[in-house]
Parts: C-alpha cells; sequence; structure tokens
C-alpha cells in the first residue's frame, strides 16, 4: 500500500457525503489536502479539524462554469503544491424523470459539464504535471445506473466519464501515473436521496483505494461493495490483486 503521508491530494465535493468522508480518510494517512466545494464557507469548519493532523487548504469552484473550474485551477497553480491525487468526487444527478419521453435538453448539458466535463479538465490539467514528476494516481467516479432512462442525462455523462477515463488511461503506461474509476454505490447522499440502501461510510475505503494502489495500472473499476467492512489496508491487497483492466 502506498504511503501518501505529506501528499497533496485534491477532492472535489468535499464539503459533504462520500466526498467529505473521504477527505477524513486520506487526512488519517497524513495525505495533505485541497477541499474543493462551491463556497469556502461550507468547508471552513471541516478544514479547520482536519487542519490539526495535516494542511488543508480550501478552493471555491461551481463546476457547472468553466470559467469557474478555470479559476480554480489557476488558484491551485498558485499554491505551488503538487497534486499528487485526485479523486473527482462531485457529481450532480438532475432529477428523476417518470416520463423520460420529455426529457429535458438541459438534463445532458447540465450532467455532461459537472458529470464528465470538470473532472476531464481537471484530468487535463494535473496529470502532464504528474507525469513529469513521475507518479500520480487519479480516481474518478461512476455509477452502475443501467436501463433507466429516467436517469439519462446522470447515466449517459457518467458512461462518457468512463469512456474518456479508460481511453486516457490507455496512454499512461510507464509514467507512473495511473487513473480509475470507482463506483460507490447508491447511498443516502444528497445525490442519492433518503431512501438509498446504504449508508455514505459504506463506501469508504472503496473510493479510495485508487489513490493506495502501488502498481500503477489504469482502467480499472474499483466497486465499493467489493471492499464493503475491510481495512484500507486490506482493501488495497484485494485491489492489486484485482487484474482486470480495459487494456
Amino acid at each position: 500500500m502506498l504511503n501518501l503521508e505529506g501528499k497533496w491530494a485534491l477532492i472535489t465535493g468535499a464539503s459533504r457525503g462520500i466526498g467529505k468522508l473521504a477527505a477524513e480518510a486520506l487526512a488519517a494517512q497524513g495525505c495533505n489536502l485541497i477541499l474543493l466545494s462551491r463556497d469556502c464557507a461550507h468547508t471552513a469548519e471541516f478544514a479547520k479539524t482536519l487542519s490539526e493532523r495535516v494542511s488543508v487548504r480550501e478552493v471555491a469552484c461551481d463546476l457547472a462554469d468553466t470559467e469557474s473550474v478555470e479559476k480554480a485551477l489557476a488558484e491551485i497553480d498558485a499554491m505551488n503544491l503538487p497534486v499528487d491525487v485526485i479523486l473527482n468526487n462531485a457529481g450532480v444527478q438532475i432529477a428523476y424523470r417518470t416520463d423520460f419521453w420529455q426529457t429535458p435538453v438541459s438534463d445532458y448539458t447540465t450532467s455532461f459539464q459537472i458529470n464528465t466535463i470538470a473532472p476531464m479538465m481537471i484530468c487535463y490539467h494535473f496529470i502532464p504535471k504528474m507525469i513529469e514528476r513521475g507518479f500520480g494516481r487519479v480516481v474518478n467516479t461512476t455509477s452502475g445506473i443501467r436501463l433507466e432512462p429516467e436517469q439519462a442525462g446522470y447515466s449517459a455523462s457518467k458512461a462518457g466519464l468512463d469512456k474518456v477515463t479508460i481511453d486516457l488511461g490507455s496512454k499512461l503506461a510507464g509514467t507512473g501515473v495511473a487513473i480509475n474509476l470507482t463506483d460507490p454505490g447508491w447511498c443516502r447522499t444528497d445525490l442519492g436521496g433518503p431512501n438509498a440502501p446504504n449508508a455514505p461510510e459504506s463506501a469508504i475505503p472503496g473510493v479510495i483505494v485508487g489513490a493506495f494502489v502501488e502498481q500503477p495500472k489504469s482502467g480499472r473499476l474499483f466497486t465499493a461493495s467489493d471492499f464493503y467492512d475491510m481495512t484500507l489496508a486490506d482493501a488495497v491487497a484485494k485491489a492489486e490483486s484485482m487484474s482486470c483492466t480495459a487494456y
């Protein structure tokens, strides 16, 4: 299992839910954090608590706004910190359309902007710097939703993220950088809703496993349910043994 103590991790959607839990788990391993949320007021108290153990920075960003993403990336660059790990956790599920024949175009445009375009903007910005340093771990959050046109914008945007993640990973062999996917499952978060079967805590350690794998292999999917009730060390050992990749 990789030792990430002193490394810097960027986490999107870090103010609540799975993103917040992931930040806590990384901090427990000594990983410094860049917490990205729509408003730094949302992470202020949380960041103060985490800063008792690790170094923490906060960045405001609206992932639905390309200019806001560009501004956030420039702000992080100005910190002059090496971003070693990226957890593209933030996402949006616009609506559940019972009459899916009436799905508006905005379901697609908003979903793709937040769930596909913004995460890839972050990847394109930081992965070349990771390659230069010879190390990096990127984990993009996907979804297991299938055969539900009621959630077409959401599921299509996540499928798009899967595609570009896997394709990009095919170019990273030998660089020391790996990009993989995680599926947290249907959890009781703001996105998943109160009727979801799983507690957000069930997604840990599965959603962070990809940050700690030693082998820089890309194209893998780490489904949180495969790591339920495991320690991080045991989860990473299991992940290392998973040989299936897209290549």
